[in-house]
């Protein structure tokens, strides 16, 4: 993935349309990139009723609020703790005992793996072999490897919210693939209208998710119930959008961009933009907090984390790694007290203390680290990625 950063970034206070609507009062950041007047309206509002099937939101105020400390579901007890690394260049994975800062295992997966994706009924770690066309099962309670599944390019992977189905992002061939969530048998092929698809996250109400286009700048949304596009903001020329996470509120997506050094906030209702948040150079993971009041944001090209105060949307602090490195994606202990992240283009792995920003370690291991899995997590179950949790 390209770092370059341009050499002017238009400094244009943003027109925010926030329609009234409650816990929407912080001010339009300024600073970012200017945006175009190119948005393709979806679906009108937000119902009421939630996808069916969906688990029911407890507070709406917090849709994280099953993800804190205490909350670990039943299907995760016994499943050994461990940090879960695939790493891309030396298609292996690396498991790490999070107590011990200590590798305890490794071993060969397909070719180029790029994310450890909970299943959505938290009982299995899938590795995505993008360019193995195959998916690797993980047993979390011995950490144990299964025989890989045939799939077609599989970048990434979600799970609807109401598990029926597992989404594989095949991003080389324009797609988002509708598959059965335990056999991945392919059921709904859907082609994107955009190229480099390839991080996503869905509403409060589970009916829609938006879609990050690194290679197209541009953000796409997708009704879940009919699996079909139904609205695109395209974000300012040169864009590469990375990824995404809902606000606990639920109203705003943050769209992290790794070209202009910070993070978009997008209304996914009425598909506007909202404001834009320098953060630093390229932008790429974000991960909230476990009290959900900070979003962590890995700045990979500074070697730092940015951490945003959720309430104000404002970045509160900047944490930098000593002596550098390539902050990439992770996800938070399950405690909330350790932050850990891939070093993409330093073959390591660090974690980082959330109360302090102090790093805490510095791991080793194979290159080209990328999408890393903290396990077990708290929560109900899982969307996907590298565990987002509801």
């Amino acid at each position: 993935m390209v770092l370059c950063v341009p050499a002017v970034l238009v400094a244009l206070l943003l027109i925010v349309n926030r329609g009234g609507s409650p816990g929407s009062s912080a001010p339009a950041k300024s600073g970012g990139p200017s945006h175009p007047a190119a948005v393709t309206p979806g679906v009108a509002a937000t119902p009421t009723a939630g996808l069916a099937g969906m688990p029911p939101v407890l507070d709406p105020a917090n849709i994280y609020s099953t993800d804190a400390p205490a909350n670990l579901s039943p299907a995760v007890l016994g499943d050994r703790p461990l940090i879960y690394v695939p790493n891309g260049v030396s298609n292996t994975v690396t498991e790490i005992d999070p107590t011990t800062n200590r590798v305890v295992r490794q071993f060969p997966v397909g070719a180029l793996p790029q994310h450890i994706v909970p299943s959505w009924d938290l009982k299995t770690l899938w590795v995505t072999n993008d360019k193995g066309n195959s998916l690797t099962p993980i047993d979390p309670k011995t950490g144990l490897p299964g025989p890989p599944v045939p799939v077609e390019d599989p970048y990434n992977m979600y799970f609807t919210p109401n598990g029926r189905y597992a989404i594989v992002v095949a991003e080389e061939l324009k797609r988002l693939d509708f598959r059965d969530p335990h056999t991945m048998a392919l059921i709904h092929s859907l082609p994107v209208p955009c190229a480099g698809v390839d991080h996503m996250d869905f509403s409060a109400d589970g009916r829609y998710l938006l879609a990050s286009c690194e290679f197209g700048a541009s953000v796409l949304k997708v009704d879940v119930a009919s699996q079909s596009v139904v609205g695109t903001i395209a974000l300012p020329r040169r864009s590469m959008p990375q990824d995404v996470k809902l606000s606990p509120d639920g109203k705003v997506f943050y769209v992290a961009d790794m070209i202009h050094n910070g993070v978009w906030e997008l209304d996914g209702d009425t598909m506007k933009v909202l404001g834009f948040l320098p953060t630093g150079k390229g932008a790429h993971g974000l991960y909230v907090s476990r009290d959900a009041k900070q979003l962590y944001v890995s700045d990979r090209g500074e070697g730092a984390v940015s951490v945003v105060d959720l309430a104000t949307r404002q970045v509160v602090a900047t944490w930098r790694l000593p002596g550098g490195g390539s902050p990439d994606m992770g996800n938070v202990s399950t405690d909330g007290k350790v932050l850990w992240l891939t070093g993409r283009y330093n073959s390591e792995v660090y974690a980082i203390d959330t109360t302090t920003g102090k790093l805490l370690a510095r791991i080793p291991v194979g290159q080209g680290p990328h999408g890393l899995d903290v396990w077990p997590q708290p929560g109900r179950y899982s969307l996907g990625h590298t565990g987002i949790m509801r």
